[in-house]
């Protein structure tokens, strides 16, 4: 509860501010970010009075790497969300200052723009106001947040940057709606899948992993039930039967409904690679235990999806499988600021 009371904290601070006009960017005579978008990919959504335009998005990159948006300064955004691992964690529960660990495995950041809600209860409709809750987590980074902006005031490049996209000093506004706007760059569709799939190259992917997909939409497996659609997630809410009893309510910590106790955010499986460890708590460790998990069915939690179903694969099967997730790995970086 307490992540809750400190984003609606945050909540009533920023949107206290004044609201930066919807044209800023033209008033401004600002120029819109160049965003490189996959085939077929539609433009993200935009929040109205942030249009996303190369100096929010440079200011948000330079904030998301800052240390001084935590009350020590020894973490920043990145910490918990690494460039080398499509933006997720290496580790199983995040750490935050004074070597603190988080309830949670930290997700990849790719393709955030698309999702309808974040964190993995869903508890936060916007990337702006996700924003607010990491700053201000007594686990994560444990700043207020306009006091972290304030002191960043007379610093470079923000002191610049902040005036140029949205005509105020950095303050907390200026600080949830850049760091929103980098986290919408982080496009993930540049995999061999992605040229085989939507591309029409069909040398993309080897037997191998052809053998992998059919698998893994396949009746038996079912795995498209839920990892479907361009960023292979539904973004539905499920019970994957990981547990008799959950430590970690999930989806009931927002609702308080019993019938969601269990239940996570259905995560993308791009990258999926490269953002070990995997379930909302980092519990396995390696695709094979991953596998493991839903050959077995998962256990018998009464909120357990329907969707979850025993199956057996053969060596080889296993081995098309796993390849096939492989070739879900972008051939390029996720950022695209310079």
């Amino acid at each position: 509860m307490k992540s809750v009371l400190h984003i609606a904290l945050g909540l009533l601070l920023v949107t206290a501010c004044r609201k930066a006009p919807d044209t800023i960017a033209e008033s401004n005579g600002e120029v819109p970010f160049p965003l490189e978008l996959p085939s077929g990919l539609p433009f993200p959504p935009i929040a109205e009075g942030n249009p996303l335009t190369i100096s929010s998005v440079q200011l948000g990159k330079a904030l998301f790497f800052e240390p001084r948006l935590s009350r020590d300064g020894t973490v920043s955004c990145n910490s918990c969300h690494s460039t080398t691992h499509a933006f997720s964690d290496t580790m199983a529960l995040s750490m935050g200052i004074d070597g603190q660990l988080g309830m949670r495995n930290a997700p990849t950041l790719g393709n955030v723009a698309y999702h309808p809600y974040f964190f993995r209860d869903g508890g936060v409709p916007t990337l702006e106001q996700q924003v607010i809750a990491p700053i201000q987590d007594p686990v994560e980074m444990d700043h207020h947040i306009q006091n972290a902006a304030v002191a960043l005031r007379d610093v470079e490049p923000y002191a610049s940057l902040s005036i140029k996209a949205y005509g105020r000093p950095i303050d907390a506004y200026v600080v949830t709606r850049a760091i929103a706007n980098y986290e919408r760059t982080l496009i993930s569709g540049w995999s061999r899948f992605d040229r085989f799939m939507y591309q029409g190259e069909l040398t993309a992917l080897s037997s191998s992993e052809q053998n992998g997909w059919a698998l893994f939409s396949s009746v038996e497996l079912n795995c498209t039930g839920c990892h479907n659609g361009f960023d292979l997630s539904d973004h539905s809410f499920q019970n994957i039967g990981q547990y008799l009893e959950y430590a970690d309510p999930g989806r009931e910590r927002i609702t308080f409904q019993p019938l969601d106790n269990g239940k996570f955010k259905v995560p993308t499986l791009r990258n999926i690679a490269l953002t070990g460890p995997y379930m909302h708590d980092g519990a396995m460790t390696t695709l094979d235990e991953v596998i493991d998990h839903f050959e077995s069915g998962g256990q018998a939690h009464p909120n357990k999806s329907p969707i979850l179903t025993t199956f057996v694969l053969s060596p080889q099967e296993r081995t098309d499988l796993i390849a096939f997730l492989n070739a879900l790995t972008d051939d390029r970086s996720l950022d695209q600021v310079p």
